[in-house]
């Protein structure tokens, strides 16, 4: 099969299956409808009580990247249930095709539903603020608003590389979720400095204004793009090794 035709037949998968494709419209889905729900409310009063407006602007992200993991785990899991990895690899026997033409795709769907999340995010909490509100050009908005949607699609591809690890989306969530929710903030308060290396962590330095800490926005960016290769590698060398 051809490069073009391996890549069209992944994004049928993500687009037929009702997880995955539900995953990736949450992102955007569930970010929006929190925004809409917190801005209204309590943005002001939160945007009176000083603080970095910039973060203050990316409060749905936490919900975000929530959807955009459970996206790049149901994405891979698919592949694991009723034996369809068998039937895919037959279709394509070139496995490192396969992987490439996944992870191509989930890296490009995650991207294009990550980057309109932040900017919608960011236009419609603004939109709320009155005199609080603030635009692209402040200091470091728009750079969080790209770097937001990259990070997001990090997280995509580090909990895909997982599943193709893990292979269960059971595993892979009741790992990640936990660890974004509870154990990232525990391993903060006791390991210091270093829990700032975190995937989630490190990646979320690009939504400061002034980051606080070792590291700037775009390197903290670079250790969660680590994470993710590192976590796709080891997932390709079990997709390499193991029988289907």
């Amino acid at each position: 099969m051809s490069v073009t035709a391996v890549l069209h037949s992944e994004w049928i998968k993500i687009r037929s299956v009702r997880a995955s494709f539900g995953s990736l419209i949450a992102v955007f889905a569930a970010t929006l409808a929190v925004t809409l729900l917190v801005f209204p409310t309590v943005g002001r009063a939160e945007a009176d009580n000083g603080g970095d407006p910039v973060f203050g602007a990316f409060y749905a992200i936490n919900f975000a990247q929530i959807a955009a993991i459970a996206f790049g785990t149901t994405a891979v899991s698919s592949e694991y249930a009723g034996g369809a990895l068998r039937i895919s690899l037959s279709a394509v026997p070139h496995r490192g095709l396969f992987y490439a033409a996944k992870t191509t795709v989930v890296t490009t769907a995650a991207l294009t539903v990550g980057l309109a999340t932040t900017f919608a995010t960011f236009f419609v909490g603004q939109a709320f603020l009155g005199r609080y509100a603030i635009g692209l050009g402040e200091p470091g908005a728009l750079r969080a608003c790209f770097g937001a949607g990259v990070y997001l699609t990090l997280m995509a591809l580090f909990a895909a590389g997982l599943t193709f690890l893990l292979r269960s989306a059971v595993a892979v969530l009741s790992l990640l979720v936990p660890f974004i929710l509870i154990v990232s903030f525990v391993v903060g308060d006791v390991a210091g400095g270093a829990a700032g290396y975190l995937p989630d962590r490190a990646g979320q330095q690009v939504l400061y204004q002034d980051p606080a800490g070792g590291l700037a926005p775009w390197p903290g960016l670079a250790v969660t793009a680590l994470w993710a290769a590192a976590a796709l590698l080891a997932g390709w060398c079990t997709l390499r090794r193991r029988d289907a």
